[in-house]
């Protein structure tokens, strides 16, 4: 059953075409930079914040991280772990995800049983996730032991999609990772949206508005935004970007 966050997040997509989550990396970004950050892209539009990356290891400077966070702004705080460390107090969601197309059974479901007692213990509401790596060579790809779907074969990604939703997840999350080069093509973002019908999650190598508008039209209800924040000049483009997938057509 869907919780507060889902339920809000549900309700944003009734009014805006896609949403922007903006991802900060716990081993990163210290804490005073990423709460600076959050007031920022909250006050840009963003829905959310996730907190992780598939390299964080550091559940004390997490935990610490997701303090500060709350006690700053009002949007929600996702989790976005990467293993059972990435399982923290103090957000309000976590992003219950399964790598579905891992190689190791560990990261598809043996670190969710492990992680899911302090998933209840801290509160955290559960977002039950497909996660998908797409593309090889970045960090979720090599920490995963992904065998990651080639960006050209869209209808591997849409059949992934549907057994995600036959198994009762109501998210899917197409990930090119963390600094990729190249970003989820529109022409998958299509063939997923036309079997899937939860909210569909796109993120990787979207460093601009026009790209941010081709996967919203091809049905994307999210854009995850993270590396691009590294560079001079992000908050401005993040500012387009926002304004750009609220009122798209789809």
């Amino acid at each position: 059953m869907a919780g507060h966050v889902e339920t809000n997040l549900k309700s944003q997509l009734v009014k805006k075409s896609a949403l922007l989550f903006v991802l900060i990396d716990s081993e990163v970004s210290n804490v005073n930079s990423a709460v600076k950050l959050a007031k920022e892209v909250e006050k840009l539009g963003a829905s959310a914040i996730l907190v992780g990356g598939s390299s964080a290891t550091d559940q004390i400077e997490m935990a610490e991280l997701v303090k500060n966070l709350k006690k700053t702004i009002k949007i929600p705080i996702i989790l976005f772990p990467g293993n059972i460390t990435g399982v923290v107090p103090h957000a309000d969601a976590i992003l219950f995800s399964s790598l579905m197309n891992s190689e190791n059974p560990y990261f598809i479901s043996q670190a969710q049983a492990l992680g899911a007692p302090s998933v209840k213990k801290f509160g955290l509401e559960p977002l039950p996730t497909a996660y998908l790596v797409i593309g090889e060579g970045t960090s979720a790809w090599f920490v995963g032991a992904a065998r990651g779907i080639p960006f050209d074969k869209p209808k591997i990604a849409a059949a992934y999609s549907l057994a995600a939703q036959f198994f009762g997840m109501r998210f899917v999350y197409l990930e090119a990772g963390s600094g990729a080069t190249l970003n989820v093509k529109p022409e998958m973002v299509k063939e997923v949206r036309k079997v899937f019908d939860g909210i569909l999650i796109v993120g990787g190598g979207i460093k601009d508005s026009k790209t941010a508008k081709t996967l919203v039209k091809a049905g994307a209800d999210v854009l995850v935004i993270g590396t691009l924040l590294e560079k001079k000049g992000s908050l401005q483009k993040l500012a387009e970007i926002s304004k750009t997938i609220q009122n798209i057509k789809k």
